[in-house]
């Protein structure tokens, strides 16, 4: 795909992620892959609701911002370790919503069992009600070096159901294309409302 389509693409998902006021202030960020080496993703400080051209930079999958000064969103090494494990991966969502926040230091331990739900049906690879969808929960972290790596050994040793949870932070939510990551979001937005209202009801849940 060009880059300009690829960024209007992530412009008009932007613009929408926006309007659910998931990524306030100047939170989240975003990307998607160019080809098997390249990726485009948000600098840093910008609105998600009037990201221009110029907010969409040009990366290698080791980290390295190509033809442009400014500053990526400084969760860049997560989205190049994703890509350069999960080579299906070609669009990644990071999202700031206050249900998904809460639920992350509200919720205990490091996966939380989501199951008994037909909106799992709008995570790829989960076709029934009754599986059971872990998604991780990683402690939040301002060296993106020590996240990478608490993501990795999660990786290795769970099924990561394409998004997991930053405690006090955030969301992150990927797909084949963006179309899919946005399926994965809002689906995995659902669940953790979901589960954030029961353990409401239920407090001794968490």
């Amino acid at each position: 795909m060009k880059k300009t389509e690829l960024i209007t693409q992530l412009q008009g998902v932007s613009q929408w992620i926006n309007q659910k006021g998931w990524c306030p202030a100047t939170g989240g960020n975003f990307s998607a892959r160019m080809d098997e080496q390249h990726f485009l993703i948000t600098a840093s400080g910008c609105d998600k609701g009037q990201l221009k051209k110029t907010g969409f930079l040009l990366s290698n999958l080791q980290g390295e911002i190509l033809g442009s000064q400014r500053l990526p969103s400084a969760e860049m090494p997560v989205h190049a370790f994703l890509y350069e494990t999960l080579p299906e991966a070609s669009a990644i969502l990071h999202t700031h919503s206050i249900t998904a926040t809460v639920f992350s230091r509200a919720a205990q331990g490091k996966a939380w069992p989501i199951s008994g739900y037909e909106m799992q049906k709008s995570i790829s690879g989960y076709n029934n009600h009754t599986d059971m969808l872990l998604l991780p929960i990683l402690n939040n972290s301002q060296d993106m070096t020590e996240l990478v790596a608490a993501l990795s050994e999660t990786m290795q040793n769970h099924t990561v159901p394409f998004g997991f949870l930053v405690r006090g932070h955030g969301l992150y939510a990927w797909g084949e294309d963006l179309a899919t990551a946005r399926r994965h979001l809002e689906g995995l937005e659902f669940l953790i409302a979901c589960e954030l209202s029961q353990l409401q009801l239920q407090p001794n849940k968490a």
